[in-house]
């Protein structure tokens, strides 16, 4: 009993000095727990020199590589809390698109879904990699699909998470906020705003340190100049993805939340119409970002889909 005792004495003293060090010291506490989740996923995270841009990525595995694109306004940790669900799935790799993350952000550069396309091929040719299965969220998810339609030869599969894009959905209740008051839900002007854009973008948030949420909070804020003039800019033309990559063979999975509030959820079926080799799963009680709010659930459907796929040549 005294050892049970001692045993939780000490848990409670730990726990109260991390939570002391996590508010004290939020910076280097932040990178220590992303260093930690990193590793939980075998990933390292790296550089790359592209025409223009210094890229950020994270990288780790072996076997056929499984290329992330994150969305707007976020970054390549998006996916951390899968990559150690993805485990064997082959290589795991996840890039700072520039202007986003740990990547260049020039304030004058191209930040078009066409220019990061061209971004991303010059990452992927960069990494010598000739092909690979790509995924991709929100913003992402146009990016992998405009790359796929442009470079077929170069996409065994896709994974796309709530895609952006699909200009016949229903308005989504960011965008209406957007058209009717000109609000920018899905950025913070500054870090106090942070928890507003994390609860229109995800149903349940997973727990998150303070030190990390206040860091990431930071960031949206600096980085709220930029990315509203990136939103602004793909808004102000509206896409229409499902009529350009209607009929695309490449296999792919479609991945959305039933309580998507940032990209309405009728867009799953409309998308899903379109591709003639695509599967479709609409998660319940899931926001915007499913690898975020439901990370073990969707690494698991997304391995079941690369199972069921024909052996690469």
């Amino acid at each position: 009993m005294k050892f049970l005792f001692k045993l939780l004495a000490a848990l409670v003293l730990v726990a109260i000095v991390y939570v002391g060090a996590d508010h004290l010291f939020p910076k280097p506490m932040a990178h220590g727990a992303m260093a930690v989740q990193h590793a939980l996923g075998g990933l390292t995270r790296k550089t790359v020199q592209i025409p223009g841009f210094e890229i950020a990525y994270l990288d780790g595995g072996r076997g056929e590589p499984l290329v992330l694109v994150h969305g707007i306004g976020a970054d390549k940790d998006n996916f951390a809390q899968a990559a150690p669900f993805l485990r064997g799935v082959g290589r795991l790799v996840a890039l700072d698109l520039p202007g986003f993350g740990e990547s260049s952000k020039p304030a004058d550069a191209d930040y078009s879904i066409q220019a990061q396309v061209e971004h991303l091929a010059q990452f992927l040719d960069a990494l010598q990699i000739a092909r690979a299965h790509l995924g991709g969220s929100s913003m992402g998810g146009a990016i992998v699909l405009a790359f796929a339609r442009a470079h077929p030869e170069r996409v065994q599969s896709l994974w796309l998470l709530a895609p952006a894009g699909v200009g016949s959905a229903q308005e989504s209740e960011m965008f209406r906020a957007y058209r009717e008051r000109g609000e920018f839900l899905l950025f913070a002007k500054t870090p106090d705003d942070f928890a507003r854009v994390m609860a229109i973008v995800m149903s349940h948030q997973p727990p998150v340190p303070y030190s990390v949420k206040r860091e990431l909070a930071a960031a949206a804020a600096a980085n709220y100049p930029l990315h509203t003039r990136i939103f602004r800019e793909l808004s102000a033309t509206p896409a229409f993805l499902e009529r350009q990559v209607a009929g695309l063979p490449t296999p792919t999975l479609i991945v959305w939340g039933q309580d998507d509030r940032v990209l309405d959820v009728s867009g799953a079926e409309i998308l899903h119409k379109a591709l003639p080799n695509s599967q479709l799963i609409v998660m319940p009680d899931t926001g915007h970002l499913p690898m975020l709010e439901a990370p073990y659930r969707a690494a698991a459907d997304y391995k079941a889909f690369r199972a069921g796929l024909a052996p690469a040549p």
